[in-house]
């Protein structure tokens, strides 16, 4: 949570810990039906799984242990019910999970590789002077790497994040618009991160390197978060629009 690639993990615990709290009159409530055969089980592997990442220091062991002995917990203290009602805020646990280096790496080079060729391809059309090589856009005088933050998947995972918990918060929509958004969620955020990328490629044109990789370069991540959640309400303000006109006719 210290490196900027997972700091989003503690906002993610605070949201898990305020599902759970909101939640807790209605967990209250349920009859008190253990299921030991399956809740001991799912509990016991998921301390073996914390106890194993802890030992060999393996954070995707320790993380990824948290839903199962939550989830062990409920089944012991009130039965499948529980699980049933607080089945988001378990799954929400994967958000906290870090992803695997090998797969980190692998999807980061192919995203780079794209957002490079495109922003190339859009600015040259826009008359600039560009050229890339790799991953490195030369513009003018200045040459600019696109590097692994620029990739842009922790923002699609921290927008993944936060789209999921909108359409929780939301209620319920029909599924066809769920699943518009659930597979847009992604694009959204690339194409967020190719303005970013755009919008940099631009300060160092116009103001110089010092201003690409200055104050601008930081505050350029929380626009980009911004325009993709701005994309992403909107996109729901129009599915509402276009379903509800649908369904009238």
């Amino acid at each position: 949570w210290q490196s900027e690639e997972q700091g989003h993990g503690a906002i993610i615990l605070a949201v898990l810990l305020w599902l759970f709290w909101d939640m807790r009159h209605a967990l209250a409530q349920l009859p008190v039906r253990p299921s030991a055969s399956l809740g001991w089980p799912v509990f016991a592997f998921g301390l073996i799984l914390y106890l194993t990442g802890r030992m060999f220091g393996i954070s995707i062991l320790e993380f990824g242990s948290q839903p199962l002995v939550v989830a062990g917990a409920l089944l012991l203290m009130r039965g499948k019910s529980a699980l049933r009602l607080a089945w988001f805020p378990i799954l929400y646990f994967v958000f906290m999970i870090p992803l695997p280096s090998v797969v980190v790496d692998a999807i980061t080079g192919s995203l780079k590789q794209w957002i490079s060729v495109i922003v190339e391809q859009l600015l040259y059309v826009a008359g600039y002077p560009i050229a890339r090589t790799g991953v490195i856009l030369s513009i003018g005088p200045y040459q600019l790497q696109v590097a692994d933050a620029c990739s842009g998947l922790h923002s699609m995972f921290s927008l993944a994040a936060l789209g999921t918990l909108f359409m929780y918060i939301m209620g319920r929509k029909p599924k066809l618009h769920m699943a518009i958004m659930l597979l847009l969620i992604l694009p959204i955020a690339f194409a967020a991160n190719i303005v970013r990328v755009m919008a940099l490629v631009l300060i160092t044109f116009y103001l110089g390197d010092e201003a690409g990789q200055g104050f601008l370069h930081g505050a350029a991540g929380m626009v980009l978060m911004l325009i993709a959640l701005m994309f992403f309400f909107l996109l729901d303000k129009v599915l509402d629009a276009l379903l509800l006109k649908s369904a009238k006719n």
